[in-house]
């Protein structure tokens, strides 16, 4: 099978999320994607981070419906912080029967040369870019790379950042969120 892996914190997992990852399965060649739940970015800070068995339990709920899609834990066991390439490679040792492309948003391109041995995953990994507004020039040795495939997606701009914000602040978000990602969250009084 061929399999694509959006990696992210999802702290929490949104619509927006969901709308990437149904349209690359749906629009591409790819048979399934997987939300891979990162315990740790190495860019990101982890006090700001649910436990992440809840984050995994929302990402679960979220692709619950979706045939094509799966929240994955295969990170939890590896050391953190986590670096995509050295996960990628792990995945190809326990599913050689699988083909793995890399999913990531245009703003992550235009950082993807600061990656750990960003090089060796442009060898091995074909990278499907989701569109996102930014101001930021893509390094022009990404720009035709045979590897990097520029998908023609919905651009969504909703940030896990401000749905936390705007649930510390009361602020009526559900329409952001999976319902039972919403129920979830309202039941574990998170963000709050």
């Amino acid at each position: 099978m061929k399999i694509g892996l959006f990696f992210g914190t999802f702290n929490p997992i949104h619509i927006g999320h969901l709308i990437i990852g149904n349209h690359l399965v749906e629009n591409s060649d790819l048979d399934a994607l997987w939300f891979m739940v990162t315990p740790l970015n190495p860019h990101k800070n982890k006090k700001s981070l649910l436990a992440d068995t809840h984050r995994l339990a929302m990402v679960r709920v979220a692709v619950d419906s979706y045939p094509k899609l799966q929240a994955s834990d295969f990170e939890f066991k590896l050391s953190q912080p986590n670096y995509t390439v050295n996960t990628l490679a792990l995945l190809e040792e326990e599913y050689p029967q699988h083909e793995f492309n890399l999913i990531m948003g245009e703003d992550n391109l235009k950082s993807f040369h600061k990656w750990k041995n960003h090089e060796v995953i442009l060898e091995n990994y074909h990278v499907f870019v989701y569109p996102r507004i930014s101001n930021k020039n893509i390094n022009p040795r990404f720009e035709n790379h045979p590897k990097i495939h520029k998908i023609n997606a919905p651009i969504i701009e909703i940030s896990a950042t401000a749905i936390r914000n705007a649930i510390k602040e009361k602020k009526e978000i559900r329409p952001l969120l999976p319902n039972d990602v919403w129920e979830y969250l309202d039941e574990m009084n998170f963000y709050k």
